[in-house]
């Protein structure tokens, strides 16, 4: 008890203005107790990104999505509509599915129940002699799931507000890239020795640029925009970059067309946001690509690589050769960075470790640490 309480008294200190705010607390990232708290309070309290739509394009198309202890089956039913359930069966409680595909029905590998893809039970064998079963008392939970900007959206808790009040003016702020209309190309999952939170804090800041990805990235990119005024619980910022961003430099004659009705500074940059907690992407002039980053332990964390472009972009006849090149920089990127979050987790999990500040080069880092101190804190807000 007295450790969570040295870490809250830490973590109430990090509040705007950034120019006067610490950074989150070390053991923020380390501490075991600390990340069950983090479970509770905002991974099963807050709109969770499951994925993008078009994962499960068909009727029984499926994938499992696990965050914590809670498994689910995210599929399309018989009338196009994406659902999420959960990923146990009502009998004994297997786990029903694994991985991606597409069934006609999720049939439990332990004793054969059976459910259709609107979650209701379709067979239980051998339970004629059951009395009073009926089988209506038997579906498969199921959990909120609504989708915008193309984008999958689950909340555990019922008393959450709506993901239209959750987002705000998310729409608005991403509108020139028609994000609803990308196409996945490419998803990678894996497993990173980090804290889920340095995962993503990376993926937002320009400050790493230099040292980091010297010879590969850091000559793209200007000084980017302050992130916008926005409401709702994300952080955007958008920033020039010289040449295509989303290819390297030996690649810059292979690149894809500018999506189709960019106009102004949006054709010549990307825009970074961090959808809290656990979803951040880029958008640049011709393409998307996403991460999410789940807890596995207070040092480990599952990592999703979406990549998407535009529909008129994977239509081309040189889209295979050109996307490889696309994907050779995302994964350029990842191989540059986790050396440096794996020793950073090290000099986190340090008794000498402290609270930091924030550069002019870290404002989206500085925005979901507020954000994150407010929700452990004070918990999310009620529709």
């Amino acid at each position: 008890m007295n450790r969570e309480k040295a870490i809250t008294g830490a973590l109430s200190k990090v509040r705007h203005p950034l120019e006067s705010s610490p950074t989150l607390p070390p053991a923020c990232y380390h501490d075991g107790d600390w990340m069950q708290k983090e479970l509770e309070s905002i991974f099963h309290r807050s709109w969770m990104c499951v994925g993008r739509c078009d994962r499960a394009k068909q009727p029984g198309s499926f994938f499992v999505m696990d965050i914590g202890k809670a498994s689910l089956v995210i599929l399309r039913d018989n009338k196009d509509q994406l659902r999420a359930y959960a990923n146990t069966c009502s009998h004994r409680g297997m786990r029903l599915l694994n991985g991606e595909g597409r069934c006609r029905l999720l049939v439990c590998p332990f004793h054969a129940w059976s459910y259709d893809l609107d979650g209701k039970l379709h067979a239980a064998p051998r339970m004629e002699t059951c009395e009073n079963f009926d089988p209506e008392d038997f579906r498969l939970p199921e959990i909120p799931l609504q989708t915008l900007g193309g984008f999958a959206f689950v909340n555990f808790d019922g008393e959450a507000e709506s993901l239209e009040q959750w987002l705000g003016d998310f729409p608005e702020h991403h509108a020139p890239w028609s994000l609803e209309r990308m196409i996945t190309t490419r998803i990678r999952e894996f497993e990173v020795d980090c804290n889920w939170k340095a995962f993503l804090e990376v993926f937002n800041e320009y400050y790493h640029l230099p040292l980091v990805h010297p010879d590969t990235l850091s000559s793209f990119y200007l000084e980017p925009d302050p992130p916008e005024s926005v409401a709702g619980n994300y952080v955007t910022q958008f920033g020039k970059t010289e040449g295509a961003a989303a290819i390297l430099k030996k690649d810059q004659d292979r690149a894809l067309p500018t999506i189709s009705g960019l106009v102004g500074r949006h054709a010549f940059g990307t825009r970074y946001t961090w959808v809290f907690p656990a979803l951040t992407f880029a958008v640049s002039n011709d393409s998307f690509w996403m991460y999410q980053a789940f807890p596995l332990a207070p040092d480990r964390c599952r990592v999703i690589q979406t990549v998407a472009f535009p529909e008129a972009s994977t239509e081309l006849p040189e889209f295979e050769e050109k996307s490889a090149r696309y994907y050779e920089r995302i994964d350029t990127a990842l191989d540059e960075d986790i050396p440096f979050l794996l020793q950073q987790q090290a000099g986190l999990s340090s008794p000498f470790a402290r609270q930091g500040r924030f550069s002019a080069l870290e404002p989206c880092v500085g925005h979901f640490a507020c954000w994150y101190s407010r929700r452990m804190l004070d918990g999310p807000p009620k529709k």
